[in-house]
């Protein structure tokens, strides 16, 4: 049975990972566990629901009240999540804009990095639309890697509506990291080198 987390849960996930301790915290604290802990991710079984990024991550992070709040679910190939796109993602009137729908695609593939226990990060993103995304209607995302090279993860996902119909693809290619990438230019006091 899948177990969808409620923000409570989801809170209380990262209150392990990095204490809510702040900026500084977060910055410093939360990168090493999470690395650690997305190592540990390949034993997620099938169904599970995966955690968020960060609190604050704009595509399911529940601490930002302008993201996504998106939840996926390991799949046996991938990861797989179930989306409505409300109001405050309108382009066109009643179908959500392209970026929120890239948005959804892309936080998506970070979530399938749990199957493959690397920290990476985006370096292209295509998208194709095949039909408008309506807004408060429910599309069905998975994603899975598709070929790795190296540091180099090649990954693929499609959205489908209700009715079964495929209305997106995306193809991303990721580069893996160190943890370092996530914290350089932080300082203790939560203050970037550049400011």
């Amino acid at each position: 049975m899948t177990h969808i987390p409620t923000t409570g849960d989801r809170n209380d996930e990262y209150a392990r990972l990095d204490g809510h301790d702040g900026p500084a915290s977060r910055a410093e604290g939360v990168v090493p566990r999470w690395a650690a802990h997305l190592a540990g991710q390949g034993n997620v079984e099938v169904g599970q629901a995966l955690p968020p990024h960060s609190p604050d991550c704009a595509g399911c992070g529940p601490d930002n009240p302008a993201g996504l709040h998106i939840r996926a679910v390991r799949t046996a190939s991938g990861v797989e999540a179930v989306h409505s796109f409300v109001a405050a993602q309108v382009g066109a009137p009643g179908i959500a804009h392209g970026g929120a729908v890239a948005l959804a695609f892309d936080d998506l593939f970070g979530f399938s990095l749990y199957t493959v226990g690397s920290l990476a990060v985006t370096r292209s993103l295509a998208i194709e639309y095949h039909a408008p995304f309506r807004l408060h209607r429910p599309y069905t995302f998975r994603a899975h890697v598709a070929k790795r090279e190296g540091r180099r993860l090649l990954l693929h996902a499609d959205a489908w509506d209700d009715a079964g119909q495929k209305v997106g693809s995306a193809e991303a290619t990721f580069v893996t990291v160190g943890p370092g990438h996530f914290t350089a230019g932080t300082q203790k006091n939560g203050r970037s080198q550049d400011q």
